[in-house]
Order: structure tokens, then C-alpha cells, then sequence
């Protein structure tokens, strides 16, 4: 399925709103950065940050209070959503609950007056692609959540889309579900070699689908790059917390991986406790507080690991320790 995607470019985007009192804020603050032509790139940061803002400013959604936005050489952000050729994804779906699936997928292909042939034709091509071959008919209200989201993603798809935006498509759904779509989304926006930007909060997200990752912090980029950049060296030490690093002093983050934690043989002191473990999956993540005050948060794999008020002996590989300064 060919596409005709572009590029985005974003130069120091701003957009102002009007807080308590009157006074105005920055929810964005010149953020500048290019997606370029079938990039996937995730906007990651914590609830208010300003991802969403920025999705929603690329939409059209939002005017600009300052800065522009070009797709390829056009400058778009004077320019309606209806103009913009974009298609987009929300958390809830928006889909039409008195429609079937087809009607829904077609929708914007009815709007702009294609033939019903043609409609036929893509929703069909459309559904195959998403895993809902034949589920044509199917009312919407029927559908499980992960269905309901596959159909919104198909209807966004449906008019050929320059750039396709997803806010929190996931949000909604149950961390079983969501891990399983993971993996088919992942599939999917491959295939496509799409042009997206997609908000999330959710790190495992970011780094499970995003060619690039650009993390938002307080209305401005703190930094972008691919995920094992991001995680081989974090622009700065709140950065590195966010991402779940740990930090053995001032200016240094170690990685979990770097961190070997055992439980303390026959005349070993060792010298930390653990303050905690969780299993997630086949590993488990084991929060370790040591001697000296430090907390280091480890990763360990197998069923037999040190329990929470065990004392540990922990050992931290040096290649693992990274220097923020």
C-alpha cells in the first residue's frame, strides 16, 4: 500500500494560554524538531508536559502563539485541519456508535465525495490490513476495546493520510491488551513506513514503537533521539530518573542491568537491603537501598531472587555508569 507521506517540521512552536488570574503561561515553549519522511517518532513526558498541545497545534486544532509549521516546504499552521491532510487517532476513539464498522472506516472517504466502488474497495483493504476482514457489517458498540481502536486507526488511514497523529491511542485500554496491540501496531506502522507522531506517557510504548523518541518536559524538547540512544546516555538526571535509571551520585545515572544484586552468603555483611521487588513478566525489578543512603533499582531474572528485607551483597559493572555532567 503506497502513501504519499511527508515531512514535518516544527520551529519554535509556541502556544500560550491564560492561567489563574489572568496571567498567561507557555503550555509550549519554541519547541522545534523534524519528523521526516515515514518517520515514527513518539512524543513521550508525564501528564501535562505539553505533548498533547503540540499534537494538538499540529492538528489545527490550537492556533500558534508563536513559531510555524511546515509539512515539506508548506507552511500548514495558517492553513484549517480540514486543509492539512492529516489523519488522526484519539485515546477514545471518536468513533460514530450508530454506525457499523464499513461506515465508520468510510466516512471520510464519503465526505469527499468518493465513489462508492471506491469506498468498497479501501475499506475492505483497510480492514484485511488492521486483522477485521469481514467484520464489515459489525456495529461498533459490539466490538471489544482493541477492535474499536483498530477501526479508529483504519478510518484515519482510509483518506491516505500526509501525516498520521495518535494521542494516546492506548490510554484506555488494560495493560494485557495494550501489550498485545503493542506488537501489532509495531507490525503495522512498519509495513506503512508511515509519517506519525504519537503522545504518550507510557515509556514502554514510546520505546516499543517510536523510530525516535523526543521527551517533552515543561512545554519544551529536553531531548531526541532512538531509544537505545536515549537509554545509552540521558541528556540530564531527570531525564535519567524518568527513564528508570538509577543514580550513585550527583552527575552519574547507572543502569539496572549494570546492577548485579545477590543475597549475602555465610560471614557476608553485604551492603544494602532490599526495599522491594516486582515481577514483571520473567524479570524482576528489585529495589535496592544501600548503606551508604543511595537506592539503585536492579534487574533480576529466574524465579530465585532477594526478597524485600533481605540483606544483599550489590556489585555495579563501571560500563554501566553513565556521566551526565
Amino acid at each position: 500500500m503506497k502513501h504519499d507521506f511527508s515531512e514535518l517540521r516544527l520551529d519554535r512552536v509556541t502556544r500560550r494560554f491564560a492561567g489563574a488570574g489572568g496571567k498567561a503561561f507557555n503550555a509550549l515553549s519554541e519547541l522545534t524538531m523534524t519528523i521526516k519522511r515515514g518517520e515514527f517518532i513518539a512524543l513521550l513526558g508525564p501528564s501535562g508536559c505539553g505533548k498533547s498541545t503540540a499534537l494538538n497545534c499540529i492538528a489545527g486544532l490550537l492556533q500558534l502563539s508563536g513559531g510555524t509549521i511546515k509539512l515539506d516546504d508548506l507552511r500548514i499552521d495558517v492553513l484549517p485541519p480540514e486543509q492539512r491532510g492529516f489523519g488522526m487517532v484519539f485515546q477514545n476513539y471518536a468513533l460514530f456508535p450508530h454506525m457499523s464498522v464499513e461506515r465508520n472506516v468510510g466516512f471520510g472517504l464519503r465526505m469527499r465525495g468518493d465513489s462508492q466502488a471506491r469506498i468498497r474497495d479501501r475499506v475492505g483493504v483497510l480492514l484485511e490490513l488492521v486483522g477485521l476482514a469481514g467484520y464489515e457489517r459489525r456495529s461498533v458498540a459490539t466490538l471489544s476495546g482493541g477492535e474499536q481502536q483498530r477501526v479508529a486507526l483504519a478510518r484515519a488511514l482510509a483518506p491516505e493520510p500526509r501525516v498520521l497523529l495518535l494521542d494516546e491511542p492506548l490510554g484506555s485500554l488494560d495493560r494485557r491488551l495494550r501489550d498485545r496491540l503493542l506488537d501489532d501496531l509495531g507490525q503495522l506502522f512498519e509495513e506503512l513506513a508511515v509519517t506519525a507522531v504519537y503522545v504518550t506517557h507510557d515509556l514502554a510504548e514510546a520505546f516499543a514503537l517510536g523510530d525516535r523518541v523526543a521527551v517533552v518536559r515543561e512545554g519544551r524538547i529536553v531531548q531526541v533521539g532512538t531509544p537505545d540512544e536515549l537509554w545509552a546516555k540521558p541528556a540530564d538526571e531527570d531525564l535519567a530518573r524518568f527513564l528508570g535509571l538509577g543514580s550513585l551520585e550527583a552527575g552519574s545515572a547507572v543502569r539496572p542491568e549494570a546492577i548485579a544484586v545477590r543475597a549475602v552468603a555465610d560471614g557476608e555483611r553485604g551492603n544494602g537491603v532490599v526495599a522491594s521487588s516486582a515481577r514483571l513478566g520473567p524479570l524482576v525489578r528489585v529495589r535496592v537501598q544501600l548503606d551508604d543512603g543511595a537506592v539503585l533499582e536492579a534487574v533480576a531474572a529466574g524465579l530465585d531472587h532477594p526478597r524485600p528485607g533481605e540483606r544483599v551483597v550489590v556489585d555495579v559493572d563501571p560500563a554501566g555508569i553513565i556521566d551526565l555532567r
